[in-house]
C-alpha cells in the first residue's frame, strides 16, 4: 500500500521556536509585537470564516487594552516573517473582537480538513496544549498547583521543582486485509448501528508498534495479522493522541469480537463497501480522520458520506 500523504491534521507551517520560547522575556516581547495573532478558543471551538477556509484571529489588545499577557496564554510559533501566534481558551463566549462579521465557531473535526496548512497546524497545536493544561493543573509528584512556563510547553512545580511536559499518547490504527483483498472494519459498542471504522488501540508501555498492531487486532476481533506496514501519522488532540496508521495482512478470517471494545466486525470487498455506503447502511469515519484515509487508500478512490 502507498504511504498516506496530506493528512488533514498533519499540516503545519509555523516555526515553533523551541529554543527561544524558553526565555520568558522573549515570549513577552512576542506578545507585545503589534503583528501578534491570538486564537481564542471557546469550549474547544475556534472562530472561522463562513466558508471554513481560515481562522479568525484576535490581537492582544482585543483581550486586554493594557496589553497584559494572560497567565494561561500559550505561544504557538512564528511565521516566516516573524509574526507570532498564541492561543487562549475561555469557558464561555465573550466579546473579544472575533465573533463579529463573517466569523462563526467550529471544532477541529469540522474545520480541520478545509483550513490552510498554517491554520490547520495552529488549531491542532492549540487544541493539544489547551487540553493538556486543563487536565494537568497540579504536580503529579506532590500535588501543588503548577505554573506554565516555556510559552506554555512546560508546567513547573513551585514546591518540589518538578517539570511536567505535554503528554502525547501513541495509538495504532490499522486497516487489515485478507488474501481475498477484503478489508476488516469494526463497530464500537457506543456507536450507533451502521457506524464502522478501522481497528485502533493505545500502545502499551514497553511495546513496539508492530506488536501493538497484532495485539489490538487479535484482542478485538480474534484475527491474526502479520506484516504491519507503516502508512503515516497525524496528531489527534481529543484529548492527546498521536495516531500511527498501518496496513496489515490477516492470516485468519474467523471473527470473534471481544464485545467490550468491538461489538461487531465484518469483512468487506470493495463492491460490498460501496454498496453499503451508497445505501446508507454503512457510515464511514469523518474526512479528517486517518481511518478514512486508510480505507480510501485501500479502496482506490474517495468515498461519499461520513459520520
Amino acid at each position: 500500500m502507498p504511504r498516506l500523504s496530506s493528512l488533514a491534521l498533519a499540516r503545519a507551517t509555523l516555526d515553533r521556536a523551541t529554543e527561544r520560547r524558553r526565555d520568558p522575556e522573549w515570549v513577552k516581547q512576542r506578545w507585545a509585537d503589534p503583528r501578534a495573532r491570538v486564537l481564542v478558543l471557546v469550549d474547544g471551538k475556534a472562530p472561522v470564516t463562513d466558508d471554513g477556509t481560515a481562522l479568525v484571529y484576535a490581537s492582544p489588545a482585543d483581550l486586554d487594552e493594557t496589553g497584559k499577557q494572560p497567565d494561561e496564554c500559550y505561544f504557538l510559533g512564528l511565521e516566516d516573517d516573524g509574526t507570532p501566534y498564541f492561543v487562549v481558551s475561555i469557558p464561555e463566549r465573550a466579546d473579544v473582537g472575533v465573533d463579529s462579521g463573517d466569523a462563526t465557531r467550529a471544532g477541529l473535526r469540522e474545520a480541520g480538513g478545509t483550513l490552510s496548512d498554517r491554520d490547520a497546524g495552529v488549531f491542532v497545536h492549540a487544541m493539544a496544549l489547551i487540553n493538556w493544561h486543563a487536565a494537568h493543573p497540579c504536580c503529579s509528584r506532590c500535588g501543588t498547583p503548577t505554573l506554565s512556563t516555556d510559552g506554555g510547553h512546560v508546567r513547573r512545580c513551585p514546591s518540589c521543582g518538578a517539570q511536567h511536559f505535554p503528554r502525547t499518547d501513541p495509538a495504532i490504527i490499522v486497516l487489515v486485509t485478507d488474501d481475498a483483498d477484503r478489508c476488516l472494519l469494526g463497530r464500537q459498542p457506543s456507536w450507533p448501528v451502521g457506524r464502522f471504522s478501522t481497528l485502533a488501540g493505545f500502545v502499551e508501555p514497553g511495546e513496539p508498534l508492530e506488536h501493538a498492531v497484532a495485539r489490538e487486532v487479535h484482542e478485538e476481533t480474534g484475527i491474526d495479522v502479520v506484516d504491519p506496514e507503516y502508512a503515516g501519522s497525524q496528531p489527534w488532540p481529543f484529548p492527546s493522541s498521536l495516531m500511527l496508521g498501518f496496513f496489515a495482512r490477516a492470516t485468519s478470517t474467523q471473527i470473534k469480537v471481544d464485545e467490550e471494545e468491538i461489538a461487531e466486525a465484518m469483512w468487506l470487498s470493495r463492491e460490498d463497501l460501496r454498496a453499503k455506503v451508497d445505501s446508507g447502511e454503512l457510515l464511514l469515519p469523518g474526512a479528517v480522520s486517518i481511518a478514512r484515509r486508510l480505507i480510501e487508500t485501500w479502496y482506490g478512490a474517495e468515498l461519499p458520506g461520513s459520520w
